[in-house]
């Protein structure tokens, strides 16, 4: 079993733009000795949208509320909408409507400018508005690929039946994982990726009890993004991030894993328990969760602000190059 090393969670929520209040749960520019980029390598950042209600805009269609033009370089942007819709548009000509449900994995590479805003049919009813947001690093050998989307639709990710395992005959359905990204027992999910990566988009819905095997070279977090439940035997409620321990080797170091260590499982173990009900009798909310595994990239990150090299020469040269107006063409 991975164990847990710390549930994070408690900072306070903040406006992007006029549209997305999220709490920013991951962030590589943070110097926190406990919690820092080279626990959750390769995720740089990770904003969880906290469900807000939004009253019907009367102005959706001149002034939505979102954010406007902005430049990515480095890396790739997943946005997963789980209430509401969003907008976008971006320097190659590309944009759509992300629905519920549904993923974006916007890959940046080597520059490109885009805006995100709810979507004219959202902005017109209004409603509750629940989104999040990740930045996944690209190793430097895919910095500057070219810029792309994969739009994923819910129709089009694999979905696994999650059945209780604390049933005899592991038969009782209580739930389902949506496969974004990575391998779910040999089940490829729809996203493709840089680097091995998970991102399973999981729903607990029937009390009963799962496990969840997870590459044990990886780091990994959970989102509780809704409701209440068991995490290796600690309950953790919704907007908390849990961060597992450390795997016992990283890519880094496996031409130097020593021989004793060769038997140890290809995966680790992450025991979800479900109760449904609280110590006093309360009946909770289904669950919904995200987890978000990565093999470590292990390459030094120089950033700031909307872009992710290895050095600061880099660095530095993507300033100029937005500046001089590159990111808003193929030549860049």
């Amino acid at each position: 079993m991975r164990p847990i090393k710390n549930i994070h969670g408690d900072k306070a929520p903040h406006w992007v733009g006029d549209g997305f209040f999220v709490k920013t749960l991951i962030n590589h520019i943070e110097d926190n000795p406990n919690f820092n980029y080279s626990h959750t390598d390769p995720f740089l950042l990770f904003d969880y949208g906290t469900p807000t209600t939004f009253a019907p805009n009367p102005h959706y269609q001149s002034q939505p509320h979102g954010i406007g033009q902005h430049p990515h370089k480095g890396f790739e942007t997943v946005t997963i909408a789980y209430s509401g819709e969003i907008s976008h548009a971006d320097s190659t000509g590309g944009h759509g409507d992300i629905l519920e449900g549904d993923v974006q994995w916007m890959t940046a590479g080597r520059g490109i400018l885009h805006e995100e805003f709810h979507s004219e049919a959202f902005g017109q009813r209004g409603g509750v508005f629940s989104m999040v947001q990740m930045w996944v690093n690209l190793p430097s050998a895919h910095k500057l690929t070219a810029p792309k989307y994969q739009s994923i639709k819910r129709a089009e990710m694999p979905i696994i039946e999650l059945t209780d395992s604390s049933d005899a005959d592991h038969q009782a359905p209580i739930g389902q994982a949506a496969i974004i990204a990575g391998d779910w027992h040999g089940v490829t999910g729809a996203a493709s990726t840089f680097t091995p990566i998970n991102v399973w988009d999981i729903e607990l819905h029937t009390a009963g009890a799962t496990t969840l095997h997870v590459p044990s070279t990886h780091n990994t977090l959970l989102l509780v993004q809704e409701g209440e439940l068991l995490v290796n035997g600690t309950r953790v409620s919704a907007g908390r991030l849990i961060q597992f321990a450390a795997p016992p080797q990283s890519r880094l170091d496996a031409q130097k894993k020593p021989a004793s260590d060769a038997s140890r499982p290809a995966t680790d173990t992450i025991e979800l328990h479900y109760p449904r009900t609280t110590a006093d009798g309360q009946t909770l909310a289904p669950v919904k969760l995200l987890l978000l595994s990565g093999e470590p990239i292990g390459e030094p990150v120089a950033g700031h602000g909307p872009f992710v090299m290895n050095t600061q020469e880099e660095l530095r040269q993507t300033f100029r190059d937005y500046q001089t107006g590159k990111f808003a063409n193929e030549e860049v």
